[in-house]
């Protein structure tokens, strides 16, 4: 399992989702809300919540997209039961809740592929 906003997909996204499913059968993809989105990076995406889950799952490489929960984001976790929740190499939103409410559950962290060419906020500036 993974989290992100996903506003568009890059290369960097794409290594994100290859390196990730390295670590189980499937790989499930939380898409955040638009409030979930706005809170953490205080702005909103440009693409709505259904059209960024919509690219996802239009992914081969992605078995499920799902998106998360509006109140609770910690909740798509205690019904999917992921063996493994994968975190991106710049990560910090509810790393440490994944951590505190879900100790059976392994976290890695992924390598940065290329970040000074495929970060999102500064390929959106372009």
């Amino acid at each position: 399992m993974v989290f992100g906003t996903f506003d568009f997909i890059h290369p960097g996204h794409l290594n994100f989702f290859k390196q990730a499913k390295k670590y189980g059968d499937k790989l499930t993809v939380v898409v955040a809300r638009d409030t979930t989105a706005k809170k953490i990076k205080k702005k909103l995406p440009m693409n709505s919540e259904k059209d960024r889950q919509q690219l996802v799952a239009e992914l081969k490489i992605v078995n499920q997209a799902v998106l998360g929960d509006k109140v609770d984001q910690m909740k798509v976790v205690r019904r999917l039961k992921p063996n493994v929740v994968c975190l991106g190499y710049d990560q910090k939103a509810f790393v440490n809740l994944l951590e505190s409410d879900f100790p059976q559950i392994k976290l890695v962290r992924l390598k940065a592929y290329k970040s000074r060419f495929y970060k999102s906020s500064q390929l959106k500036k372009l």
